[in-house]
């Protein structure tokens, strides 16, 4: 009995069919931020935020961002001061100019990530915060 038990298991495990599943896309991963029906990894806010965070520090602009952001919808956003706000791209490419989207990361004056925001869903001009 326990022989043929043996055989069975090892018989499953050599032809693959008690594997366990694994994902194999290394591509797929984790929304840090979802705004509408755009994920942003974390590495994907960092860009944009680096790259905002390096126009601002310079001095410059792309197209006007980053710019200051006056949280007129008054986000409690964990990290206090001035606001920037700077295009946070689908395609995971930093803003470089052109048409910004829909959706901006927000960062302070001390390259914090204050937050990540959209127009998508929001009424007018106004931001709704991303999940």
């Amino acid at each position: 009995m326990q022989f043929t038990k043996i055989i069975t298991v090892a018989t499953l495990f050599l032809t693959g069919a008690a594997a366990v599943a694994i994902p194999t896309d290394l591509q797929t991963r984790a929304c840090a931020f979802t705004c509408g029906s755009n994920c942003y990894t974390s590495s994907a806010v960092s860009t944009a935020q680096s790259a905002g965070y390096k126009l601002y520090s310079a001095g410059s602009t792309a197209n006007s961002y980053p710019h200051v952001y006056h949280n007129y919808e008054g986000f409690d956003f964990s990290v206090s001061g001035t606001y920037y706000e700077f295009p946070i791209l689908s395609s995971g490419s930093a803003y470089s100019g052109g048409s910004p989207g829909a959706d901006r990361v927000i960062f302070n004056t001390g390259n914090q990530l204050a937050g990540v925001i959209t127009h998508t869903g929001a009424s007018g001009n106004n931001f709704v915060a991303c999940t």
